[in-house]
């Protein structure tokens, strides 16, 4: 049984990806997902605090073996250039029985739902976190790490044992909870 730790927006913001990377070694998560936009800052966002790309992305070296990055629409091939990593446009996964689909949002989301997503469809893009049920699987967005939107707070998920848990990366408390089966 994996555990899966799944953030999105980081925004080149080298203080927050810190505290991401706390919080994932704290969970003792199997696999690190990150959903996009994750050096630049984008030219609608202000510079989130902390802002070293360069830095984001040594931070990230070390994580090579257990990480997974989808492609956002702020990543660029130049980004693809300083990343340890490759991106994907979308992935497919199944752990603990269920099908999830990631990806960043720009295509994908609560209101353009894939056919085939499976239990669940976890996406970031729009900076607001929130999980729920509708249809008959599960629909998530982990929020932005650096820049949140619409009063809602920088977060992350955890998937573990058939649960979709959607915490608050200032202090892990739990937001939200859903069984994706």
């Amino acid at each position: 049984m994996a555990k899966l730790f799944i953030a999105s927006d980081i925004h080149g913001s080298a203080h927050f990806a810190e505290l991401m990377l706390k919080r994932f070694e704290e969970e003792k998560a199997d696999q690190l997902i990150l959903l996009g936009d994750i050096f630049y800052h984008g030219p609608r966002n202000p510079l989130p605090q902390g802002y070293a790309p360069m830095q984001v992305a040594e931070m990230l070296k070390p994580y090579g073996d257990r990480l997974l990055v989808v492609k956002g629409n702020c990543d660029s091939d130049v980004d693809a250039m300083i990343a340890p990593f490759e991106f994907v446009n979308l992935a497919q996964l199944y752990v603990d029985g269920a099908k999830i689909t990631l990806q960043h949002g720009d295509k994908y989301c609560k209101d353009n739902v894939p056919a085939n997503c499976g239990n669940a469809l976890i996406y970031g893009h729009y900076h607001t976190s929130f999980v729920m049920r509708e249809g008959g699987r599960v629909i998530a967005n982990p929020g932005s790490v650096s820049l949140p939107k619409n009063g809602t707070e920088a977060g992350y998920i955890i998937v573990e044992n058939g649960v979709l848990t959607l915490k608050s990366l200032s202090d892990a408390k739990v937001l939200a909870k859903e069984e994706i089966l």
